[in-house]
């Protein structure tokens, strides 16, 4: 049994591992394309003709559409913008409140305040990391408007039930896909199991065009919304004689042709770089799933889970050994991980921080002196932002959650065995870590 690299031995691996790229000559000659034409935009935030961009916008939502099974897609500058939008969509206002997850980006709560709502937070499920139907019911009040559900890690919700739920209480779903593009459920795609799907394009999703997003719905007048939410709704709806003004107030949401034009390409590459990443976790997790104390991914019947990271669940009482100390010993055993120039970590205990425990949840403080909308006089209800409210997140991101993104292609054979070799040494090796943990 070698030495851990933690305690001076050496380490598994000192090169770095290949830069996931997927921006190719095919992306290059459609920017060069789109720069020949000299139409870098052609959106006017009036009714007119261009009021839905130029025609790399209009193609890449036609694609898209077509891609994902939705009967609309509109395209946006971001993830964040869509979810915004999306909302705003939904109707939500004052004295609303919208159930979502506290694991996530912030943007997905942030949704609900753009809009002067208040996020609730329900648990997620241990093992999806997801939120579920019997967590969500336990937040519906009279006052819950709609729900985010978001597919974290690239797995998805069980969403059938959540959608019984959400009709028996008249409630509006919003997916939030931004980990999740082209996963599936039961045979359908994420983005059209509730009544409208996020995607994001930022740069380190499994496709990217620098940053933008996409929202797709079968509902056309939750497009018609979405679409006047991105732009400047309130110099539009006079002449295109929208009827209903609820949150027609725009924004400018909209995605450049360059953008698009490079969303066109990339989303031909989508399908198999999931394959590549899924036929990656398969490979190691043959290597690695015998280790007592971690448990891989757990991936219900009919869902095609796509690996934005790979999410491994750590027992630390098995263990005999802190998580923390374990990773450590990980990142120790591949060194490079932490060398990586622009790429950041890509291996780590948990991921986000219960999104209530922020400042802005702890304090209640949002919009102006008053508080709103947490203290606002159309609020009747008590937002529960307290430490050990969703217990659950709080074990799974404190104590048990390990994330990495060593799947990613292009990661050879040659490469997953370094990772597998490293967790195996480590594994090896646990009597020395709780020696040194008792030291």
């Amino acid at each position: 049994m070698s030495t851990l690299a933690l305690l001076g031995g050496d380490p598994v691996r000192t090169k770095l591992f290949p830069a996931y790229s997927v921006i190719g000559e095919d992306d290059r000659a459609a920017v060069a394309k789109v720069m020949e034409s000299g139409i870098l935009s052609r959106f006017l935030g009036t009714w007119h003709n261009d009021f839905f961009g130029g025609p790399e916008v209009k193609a890449f939502e036609h694609e898209w559409a077509t891609a994902f099974k939705a009967a609309h897609a509109i395209s946006v500058n971001s993830a964040t913008s869509g979810l915004y939008a999306a909302a705003g969509a939904a109707g939500i206002g004052p004295g609303d409140e919208v159930i979502v997850s506290p694991y996530t980006m912030s943007a997905s709560a942030v949704a609900a305040l753009v809009f002067n709502a208040v996020p609730v937070f329900a648990d997620i499920d241990p093992h999806s990391y997801c939120l579920s139907a019997k967590t969500i019911a336990a937040k519906i009040t009279p006052r819950t408007k709609a729900i985010i559900v978001v597919h974290i890690f690239g797995n998805v919700a069980d969403m059938d039930p959540i959608m019984t739920l959400a009709k028996t209480h008249g409630l509006t779903v919003i997916e939030d896909c931004a980990q999740a593009p082209f996963a599936t459920y039961k045979g359908r795609p994420v983005g059209t199991l509730g009544h409208m799907g996020v995607f994001s394009l930022n740069y380190h999703k499994h496709i990217h065009t620098g940053e933008g997003g996409v929202v797709t719905t079968n509902d056309s007048r939750l497009a018609e919304k979405v679409q006047l939410i991105r732009n400047h709704a309130e110099a539009v709806v006079e002449k295109k004689g929208t009827a209903d003004l609820v949150n027609m107030i725009g924004f400018n949401f909209r995605l450049g042709e360059i953008e698009a034009a490079i969303g066109r390409r990339q989303l031909l590459k989508g399908p198999d770089l999931v394959r590549r990443r899924q036929a990656n976790v398969r490979y190691l997790e043959d290597r690695i799933k015998g280790i007592p104390f971690l448990s891989m991914p757990q991936v219900q019947d009919g869902v095609e889970h796509v690996y934005y990271v790979h999410g491994l669940s750590y027992d630390s009482e098995a263990a005999g050994v802190s998580r923390a100390t374990f990773v450590r010993a990980l990142k120790a055993e591949l060194a490079a991980t932490e060398l990586r120039e622009g790429e950041g970590v890509l291996m780590g205990e948990g991921y986000v921080r219960p999104l209530y425990l922020q400042p802005l949840y702890q304090k209640l403080v949002g919009y102006g002196e008053v508080g709103c909308p947490f203290k606002c006089p159309h609020y009747t209800g008590t937002p529960d932002y307290a430490p050990g409210s969703c217990p659950d997140t709080e074990d799974a991101h404190f104590n048990r959650v390990i994330t990495h993104e060593l799947i990613r292609p292009p990661a050879s054979r040659a490469d997953l065995d370094d990772v597998a070799n490293a967790f195996s040494k480590v594994a090896e090796n646990m009597a020395a870590l709780r020696d040194m943990e008792r030291q």
